[in-house]
């Protein structure tokens, strides 16, 4: 066995390190989920080469930039069809979104629906701290009502919005939510979510600590309970959805749906003949590879 070899079979949270320092706030509740990340991917046995993180935009989805593997940080909203499109050229990888929930849930609200029904084999970690924070604190489609932030000074009028329950509706596979200030959970739940078929959601309460003094460790601390004490059967659609639209003075958290889906990329006729990026480029015949490099040179 060479060096190499034996410094990558030694999989720990260290092989996971780079020397980007974060930006983020001291406290914010990323570094929590970045942390139950790393321990997920270790648990799972996943190497960095063997998974594909990919972003938007917020102080969340700068994560793939602080982990040594593959990453990719898109435009707005748009991290969920650009994993879509890693996971179909490559099923063998595990992909993982990483995103705020103004990219998740408002500027890329309408591909979270759509992620959920196709069901394609991603997992999808939302870092919901209730507000834009990257651009210093205007309310977001899970701030509460009465919330004042600098685009709300009167207090948020809308209802905010219920992630879980719309992931349950839309088809999601596999729905959970974790806490930043439990890293041990939260990353229990991430590996649970991997290893599941098809779209799976863990929403992440992440206290923002600059721009959100209201929903803070404390607040959350005071409100959580695990839904797994309760007897809850995941499987249980209906009863699913009752703890979904729980919020307020209790907010549960764990597993709270799953279901046994086919991955999209399973049922894909153009996948049939096995990933693309393991086919020869001799299969398309030289006609159509001149043509394809013509035109995209």
């Amino acid at each position: 066995m060479s060096e190499a070899s034996a410094v990558m079979d030694r999989l720990s949270v260290k092989s996971y390190a780079n020397e980007q320092k974060p930006t983020w706030c001291p406290g914010c509740g990323d570094y929590g989920i970045m942390a139950a990340l790393k321990q997920a991917l270790v648990s799972l046995g996943i190497h960095p080469h063997q998974v594909a993180i990919v972003s938007g935009i917020g102080c969340g989805s700068k994560l793939p930039d602080y982990m040594h593997a593959n990453g990719y940080m898109g435009i707005h909203g748009r991290p969920l069809p650009i994993a879509a499109g890693i996971k179909l050229a490559n099923p063998d990888l595990t992909v993982i979104v990483t995103d705020g929930d103004g990219d998740a849930y408002g500027i890329g609200g309408n591909h979270f629906i759509h992620a959920a029904r196709r069901n394609i084999d991603i997992t999808h970690i939302v870092e919901n701290n209730q507000i834009y924070a990257l651009t210093k604190g205007q309310y977001s489609p899970t701030s509460d009502q009465g919330f004042r932030t600098t685009t709300s000074p009167w207090g948020v009028i809308e209802e905010p919005m219920k992630p879980l329950e719309l992931a349950i509706v839309a088809g999601a596979a596999f729905v959970a939510r974790g806490a930043a200030s439990e890293p041990k959970h939260l990353s229990e739940l991430i590996t649970e979510a991997v290893r599941h078929p098809g779209y799976s959601l863990v929403d992440v309460l992440q206290p923002c600590v600059s721009f959100n003094k209201v929903n803070t460790y404390e607040w959350y601390s005071e409100r959580t309970y695990r839904v797994a004490e309760t007897g809850h059967d995941p499987h249980n659609r209906e009863a699913a959805l009752a703890f979904a639209r729980e919020w307020g003075d209790r907010i549960p958290v764990g597993v709270i749906f799953k279901r046994q889906v086919t991955p999209f990329e399973r049922s894909l006729p153009g996948l049939v003949k096995g990933p693309v990026t393991a086919r020869s480029l001799d299969d398309l015949g030289r006609d159509t590879f001149e043509a394809l490099k013509k035109r995209h040179s």
